[in-house]
């Protein structure tokens, strides 16, 4: 599993950018939100990655944020139908955030815009979303803990999302991590509840 690639940046195209990694050019597909983050070629980049394997051939996708790679990830997992291409149609079309409200407010008319999807995959989307993995919960609960500024809760929320990211239902990841904050007395921290949800929930 490749996690990130660090690297100077050789070529940079709208759908795919080629870091060079120590003379060894890694070409991942990347949206247009990635693309319109990237440096001046040949400088320096880190690009968060996702591996995809089939029988027919490996592919790198590349990310300048989690929350890309997140989406991406819970986009090709948890809804039948869409694969990596569209997946990346997906976020090139919509930034993040504008999807994630999208998804709240059931606009599936907003997603039916973007390039590819369609009134029926839109309706999918919010449906598996929303009613079969629960991630919206999440995503309202992360948001009111950024609007607080309340760092225990937006800690909670955060290892929420990557645990559904993961794989775990909502449900099932908000109860574990509840359970590790009320019998813990050290500061709360996403990435050290999510290691431990991960041996608990094993």
């Amino acid at each position: 599993m490749i996690a990130f690639l660090r690297g100077k940046l050789a070529e940079a195209y709208p759908h795919q950018a080629i870091v060079d990694v120590g003379g060894v050019g890694y070409a991942t597909n990347i949206p247009l939100t990635t693309f319109d983050k990237l440096p001046q070629q040949g400088a320096e980049v880190r690009l968060l990655t996702h591996h995809h394997v089939t029988e027919r051939e490996h592919t790198l996708f590349g990310f300048f944020t989690e929350d890309e790679r997140d989406l991406f990830r819970l986009l090709i997992d948890r809804v039948s139908g869409i694969g990596p291409k569209m997946a990346l149609s997906v976020l090139s079309g919509m930034p993040v955030a504008a999807f994630k409200d999208a998804v709240i407010r059931n606009d599936t008319a907003a997603l039916a815009r973007i390039k590819g999807v369609g009134k029926k995959t839109a309706e999918r989307i919010v449906l598996e979303l929303k009613d079969k993995v629960g991630v919206v919960d999440a995503w309202q609960a992360a948001e009111v803990a950024r609007g607080t500024h309340d760092p225990k809760q937006a800690a909670i929320s955060d290892a929420v999302l990557g645990l559904i990211a993961l794989g775990y239902k909502q449900s099932e990841a908000q109860k574990t991590v509840n359970e590790l904050v009320k019998a813990s007395t050290e500061p709360v921290r996403a990435d050290k509840l999510i290691r431990e949800a991960l041996r608990a929930m094993q």
